[in-house]
């Protein structure tokens, strides 16, 4: 699903229009070949079992908006935990006296700009950037380098490897998100009931056909718009909708601002 997962909003709403208008040409279709009296004989017995259809797609519709909305949030959530665990880590420096403190700064702002520069492009196709995975392991370096010569020192020590902990487990997490959260089964189970969902529509009788489509279309651009809104949100950073870098670049131009 990456070819729909990237594309941008505009396409997105061209394929509802399309999707709803082919829906709305299916029952004038079928009352070419079948006329109104065949239909109506069905009319009871097809309305029970598509109420049956519509709940139990329904129920996959919105567990499958729910369950990519919240890994959407999760993404937004672990980026704003690894700027801030960032930002606390550079605070924390200083206390390391030079020159570690200098070097430490240096790698977090190093770190921070290969995510913007390297690892959200990755992102956007699914992957991860071995340049960023090697910024975080000069930060541990860096950390690590260093030597107390009290317990003060030995304390503030273990607070930047705590720090750190968090960053690394919030960047996995959002590495995680950038892969997608609906696998193709679900993807497959979600566009075989729209179509059956909406074909079911067109064995209906009603004297006006024009009625019968335009309430099709209706029942078709709702579950098609949930569908988009699955396929916009799916994978976090990329597509219609993203997830800000705010937090990454706002942290980065605090610390480039602290002389």
């Amino acid at each position: 699903m990456s070819f729909l997962t990237t594309r941008p909003v505009w396409v997105l709403i061209v394929l509802l229009l399309v999707f709803t208008a082919l829906a709305m040409a299916g029952p004038v279709l079928v009352r070419r070949h079948v006329t109104l009296e065949r239909l109506r004989v069905n009319n009871e017995v097809a309305g029970f079992k598509f109420a049956t259809i519509g709940v139990l797609y329904a129920v996959l519709l919105a567990f499958v908006v729910i369950i990519a909305w919240e890994r959407f949030h999760d993404a937004e959530e672990a980026l704003a935990a690894e700027a801030g665990s960032a930002a606390t880590i550079y605070g924390l420096s200083p206390a390391l006296g030079e020159p570690s403190a200098a070097e430490v700064r240096s790698r977090v702002s190093a770190y921070l700009r290969s995510i913007l520069a390297d690892e959200w492009p990755a992102m956007a196709r699914g992957e991860w950037s071995q340049a960023t995975t090697r910024a975080l392991r000069e930060v541990y370096e860096g950390v690590v380098r260093f030597q107390p010569t009290d317990l003060r020192a030995a304390d503030l020590q273990q607070e930047l490897f705590r720090e750190l902990d968090k960053l690394t487990e919030a960047r996995r997490e959002r590495l995680v998100a950038s892969e997608g959260t609906v696998p193709g089964a679900i993807w497959f189970v979600l566009f075989l009931g729209a179509g059956l969902t909406i074909s079911f529509t067109f064995f209906f009788g009603t004297q006006n056909v024009v009625t019968q489509s335009a309430m099709t279309g209706v029942l078709a651009a709702l579950i098609f718009s949930a569908i988009l809104v699955v396929i916009a949100i799916d994978r976090p950073f990329t597509g219609a909708v993203v997830v800000s870098r705010h937090a990454i670049s706002a942290v980065l131009e605090d610390m480039q601002s602290v002389p």
